[in-house]
């Protein structure tokens, strides 16, 4: 309120829990009974995974799933419907690279984002009649916040002892400036991330058989490193 020319009434903040997903329809009629419509929806609620999967519980898997992909998708249905009325919105889904590759201790996460890229690429095909309705797709690499220390481990009720140090990664406040740039350009896709992780992306993308090797390479020592309290 004191560096914009917003009043009180043009924010609103609700509780929400993604994994609730009864909670969601009634949220989306209080925001939309505040300002009368939704014009923006961006998808950034989730937790990643430090864990191997023989070690790991199928609870956590199951958690996992609940909060990334089907809470992410449960909102998206209640503001689509009413973006659909007004054939008019936005849908910002926060993916990551690990929905376009693989990645050791993270096989989970890496399930649920890509659960997320199929979803919002096969409902962008069913919203063809809708062409200002344009669904985007983040994908971040490495930024710092607070996502090592909340992450899922080999089972729900342990947390990670030891998150790293977090200065090679990018800083917030570029990942969203990117991410309010390619959701004001439409674009469906956007990879935002320091090289050399956006490198990989593009052999991933372009030349997988050098990037499985690469990955293969890279895994072995990150898993020692993880096994070591690295």
């Amino acid at each position: 309120l004191e560096i914009s020319s917003l009043s009180e009434k043009d924010i609103l903040v609700l509780r929400l829990d993604l994994t609730d997903r009864s909670s969601h329809e009634a949220a989306t009629n209080s925001v939309l009974k505040h300002f009368g419509k939704i014009d923006v929806l961006v998808n950034n609620g989730g937790r990643s995974q430090r864990s191997l999967f023989v070690d790991t519980n199928l609870d956590v898997y199951s958690a996992i799933m609940e909060l990334n992909y089907l809470g992410t998708i449960s909102l998206t249905k209640h503001v689509l419907n009413h973006m659909i009325q007004r054939k008019k919105g936005k849908i910002v889904t926060v993916s990551s690279v690990m929905g376009i590759m693989g990645a050791p201790l993270a096989s989970g996460y890496c399930a649920s984002k890509h659960a997320l890229q199929g979803f919002f690429n096969s409902l962008r095909t069913e919203l063809t009649d809708y062409p200002e309705i344009s669904i985007i797709n983040i994908c971040p690499g490495p930024v710092q916040s607070k996502i090592i220390q909340n992450v899922f481990t080999e089972n729900l009720a342990k947390s990670i002892e030891n998150s790293g140090d977090q200065s090679h990664k990018m800083p917030t406040n570029r990942c969203v400036r990117l991410t309010l740039v390619s959701t004001a350009n439409d674009l469906k896709e956007a990879w935002i991330s320091d090289h050399p992780y956006l490198a990989v992306c593009y052999l991933w993308q372009y030349a997988p058989t050098w990037a499985w090797w690469l990955m293969n390479r890279m895994g072995k020592r990150r898993i020692q490193n993880f096994k070591s309290g690295v």
